[in-house]
């Protein structure tokens, strides 16, 4: 129904036209706009002239920035939930917890944004609250107790989000503008570590090798593969 506002001659309401758009439209628009420049490029006006139809349409749909922002992470988790329910499955709960928390892994790396506001709003991201469960429905099958269950799946989330938060940050100033390669930035702090006095240091002098050319995604995957570890250990399987 068209909502209506007053008349400036004092006569009965005037209908306002709804906005043209849509939800999908609108959410499409604002990932486009988060993808590209994270959350300060997402503002009314840039979404408005991308749909191209004024600030106020957006209110057609969402209240303010932040349910946007809620709404936005939402539909993407929605096509993350519809890649995961293509993965084919197994008969070990912990193999498809971990093809899962690599896909969702994959996903949200490309878009740092994404980890910010991923379930931080239950009722307007229901998707994400599905995604939780589904991780829950492979913990489930390890037979655990309740607690240990709600301990497993967070541990699964955080580490997976954190990690994906963590290495899709902007890299720096000199390695965007070209005046250095990202391999030549982190050989300059392992060259650091090894001027660091040995005997303080001991573990540093152990891995700066291993630093300097390391490859970020085998990395998470070597860090999930020991927490899924201890999972199966506490599973007895």
């Amino acid at each position: 129904m068209a909502r209506a506002e007053p008349s400036r001659r004092g006569g009965p309401p005037t209908p306002r036209r709804r906005a043209s758009h849509s939800m999908e439209a609108v959410l499409t628009e604002a990932v486009a706009l988060l993808d590209e420049a994270g959350a300060p490029a997402l503002t009314f006006r840039a979404l408005a002239a991308r749909l191209g139809g004024g600030v106020a349409s957006i209110y057609w749909y969402v209240s303010s920035k932040e349910e946007l922002l809620d709404r936005a992470t939402d539909h993407v988790v929605a096509g993350i939930l519809v890649d995961i329910a293509a993965l084919p499955g197994s008969d070990d709960p912990i193999d498809d917890l971990r093809t899962i928390a690599v896909t969702l892994f994959d996903r949200i790396v490309d878009r740092p944004w994404l980890a910010i506001y991923f379930m931080r709003n239950s009722e307007l991201q229901v998707n994400a609250l599905r995604l939780y469960e589904r991780l829950g429905q492979e913990v489930l099958r390890l037979g655990l107790p309740p607690r240990e269950s709600f301990h497993a799946v967070s541990a699964v989330l955080g580490f997976v989000i954190g990690i994906a938060a963590d290495l899709g940050q902007e890299p720096p100033e000199e390695v965007l503008a070209g005046v250095t390669s990202r391999d030549e930035f982190i050989e300059r702090y392992a060259d650091a570590w090894r001027a660091l006095d040995s005997s303080e240091f001991p573990f540093l002098h152990e891995i700066v090798d291993e630093f300097a050319h390391h490859d970020d995604a085998d990395q998470f995957r070597a860090g999930l593969d020991l927490l899924l570890a201890g999972l199966r250990l506490q599973a007895g399987r």
